[in-house]
């Protein structure tokens, strides 16, 4: 199971997504005349020096935790490849939607102030990277299915 390779894509998926937690999704945002941090945990405010969380993501927080556990799901369809092809596939089209409402919800919290390219942080990739390892996974999973047909035809 985790010696297979597209195992391990989908172990790196789930614990980028997990990185979301660790990483802000946006830095140095102005808002109400403090520069503030937007993780997917809520939003945090410098004041005296502390980093203070200033309010709550409760439903992103959330839907984080199940978009991170979808592809650690995946690893234990191992023993039928058909159907963990299929389920990668599903959660590519979930994490899409995923980061959709990640982007949705940090354009909801500047409001009129416009995000800047410099205040992007690594948390707005992650989601992507994730998609782009559950992607090597599928090729890894198929590469696996042709090898096992041509031993299938040799015997």
């Amino acid at each position: 199971m985790i010696q297979r390779v597209q195992s391990v894509y989908l172990l790196a998926a789930s614990l980028v997504l997990f990185a979301l937690f660790i990483f802000p999704v946006v830095n140095n945002l102005i808002l109400n005349g403090h520069a503030d941090s937007v993780m997917v945990t809520g939003i945090y405010e410098v004041i005296n020096g502390m980093r203070t969380k200033t309010s709550s993501l409760i439903l992103l927080s959330m839907a984080t935790v199940v978009a991170a556990l979808l592809p650690l799901a995946g690893v234990f369809l191992y023993k039928n490849r058909k159907k963990q092809v299929g389920y990668c596939y599903i959660v590519v089209v979930l994490l899409i939607g995923y980061s959709f409402y990640l982007a949705e919800t940090v354009k909801d919290i500047a409001g009129t102030n416009s995000i800047r390219p410099e205040n992007y942080s690594i948390g707005i990739i992650l989601p992507s990277l994730s998609i782009v390892l559950i992607y090597f996974a599928i090729r890894s999973i198929n590469k696996d299915e042709r090898l096992v047909r041509s031993a299938d035809r040799l015997r």
